[in-house]
């Protein structure tokens, strides 16, 4: 490289940091929706319909990142709410981003706080393909509640039997030359996991950090 390419790529250098190999991972964005009743915000939840991904599990509207749709992870985020939720567009004013979650699952999300300019969840009309039921939580149930933590050991494998009982190798750690303690299974890495049990319902993992992160923000 010489010096003009160097002052080039100075120039547009990224004025922030990005995520090291998104693009290897399932995209995706949320929307954390927010709702006035009676003078107190609540979080509006969405049952997964039982015939989709995650079926029956509690989360926050959204969906995977659609680069012909979406020009950003913003865009994902309402386009998605306004399909399962059937709410128009001109009725979610969006606060601001919430931090992004890396799953070790393979999964980011990127989500956003939003506000619903609506009196009653009774005037969304949801997608039943997709979602089963909507319902709401007051905000300050999760202020004063702290949610149960969970551990996960999480592996990394660098070959599996498969049903044929022959051994596949996803890492060749003796050709590479490699220690040999990378032969075996390494890392055992402890995930948390956060659970709110709310409403009849247990709220965990991705939807249960999005919230912490809320009330964290609520609190500083």
């Amino acid at each position: 490289m010489n010096k003009s390419n160097l002052d080039g790529l100075i120039k547009r250098w990224p004025a922030l940091p990005g995520i090291n190999g998104k693009e290897e991972f399932f995209n995706s964005a949320v929307l954390a929706l927010l709702l006035p009743v009676k003078g107190e915000y609540h979080f509006v939840f969405q049952k997964r319909s039982a015939s989709i991904r995650q079926g029956g599990e509690i989360c926050f509207p959204g969906g995977k990142f659609d680069p012909a749709k979406d020009a950003d992870f913003k865009e994902t985020a309402l386009r998605e709410t306004v399909e399962e939720l059937g709410v128009s567009p001109d009725k979610i004013r969006v606060i601001g981003p919430l931090d992004t979650i890396i799953s070790v699952m393979g999964t980011t999300v990127d989500a956003f706080l939003g506000v619903l300019d609506i009196s009653s969840l009774d005037e969304l009309n949801i997608n039943s393909d997709e979602v089963e039921r909507i319902f709401s939580v007051p905000v300050s149930h999760f202020e004063n509640n702290e949610p149960e933590l969970y551990q996960v050991s999480i592996t990394a494998h660098p070959s599996y039997i498969n049903q044929a009982g022959e051994e596949i190798v996803l890492f060749p750690t003796k050709e590479l030359g490699l220690p040999e303690r990378y032969t075996r299974p390494w890392g055992n890495i402890m995930n948390n996991i956060f659970v709110y049990r709310v409403a009849g319902e247990v709220i965990w993992g991705i939807t249960a950090r999005l919230i912490r992160d809320v009330i964290g923000k609520i609190k500083a």
